[in-house]
């Protein structure tokens, strides 16, 4: 992490640096928080430290530890597949919405077309940070062509938690093939204007990453 300029948004600016570092494992599940070496590490004092600390404490990314101290919050299996039941729910209205724009909207049909060939060009040595980078991009076209922006916002504050479960789940190379499959199956019935075909996919994909993820963490949290 490299320093940050002082300015009036400075605790936003740390907020999203801290976010962001959690969210691609930089600052991995466990870790005891020292303010004032992320201080030193961002160039900042500790007054902006301690107020994005306690923003990511109600987000759930952070918890305390031990008197008075704070560390990286551990990732909950079962709390993301929840979610992802959720989204299911979202994406699959999403995905029928936007089918029946996609005729109307052709800058939201080459923004889906372009993600989904972003993400069918990854390889074995593609790193997992781009994996999930491409995967968010491909979900956020999709709720723009809806036409609806609730979608983006409802998600929004949900990203960092399925974005940490990704980088473990996208480790495995047979998911980098079958989830982009899903995602153009996706597509396919968007971009045909099949309503109830994308809300289909769209869902059985959320409901499928939820229990894939699920198997994969909890997995690893009984070998570690």
């Amino acid at each position: 992490m490299t320093p940050l300029e002082s300015g009036p948004i400075l605790i936003d600016q740390v907020y999203q640096r801290l976010l962001d570092a959690i969210a691609s494992g930089v600052l991995p599940p466990g870790l005891r928080i020292r303010q004032n070496e992320l201080a030193d590490r961002l160039g900042v004092s500790r007054q902006p430290v301690s107020h994005a600390l306690h923003l990511l404490k109600r987000q759930g990314l952070v918890r305390d530890s031990g008197r008075k101290g704070l560390e990286v919050a551990p990732v909950d299996p079962v709390r993301l597949r929840q979610l992802y039941e959720v989204r299911a729910a979202l994406d699959g209205l999403a995905a029928r919405l936007a089918a029946g724009r996609a005729g109307q909207d052709a800058a939201g049909r080459a923004a889906l077309r372009g993600t989904l060939e972003a993400g069918q060009a990854v390889t074995d040595d593609t790193p997992i940070a781009d994996l999930v980078t491409l995967d968010v991009e491909f979900h956020q076209a999709l709720y723009r062509l809806s036409g609806n922006p609730a979608f983006a916002e409802m998600v929004a504050p949900h990203w960092a938690h399925l974005r940490r479960s990704m980088a473990t789940v996208m480790a495995a190379l047979d998911y980098r093939v079958s989830a982009w499959a899903e995602h153009a199956a996706i597509a396919t019935c968007v971009l045909d204007g099949n309503g109830d075909g994308a809300e289909r996919a769209a869902r059985e994909h959320a409901l499928g990453a939820g229990r894939k993820t699920e198997e994969r963490l909890g997995g690893v949290a009984q070998a570690a």
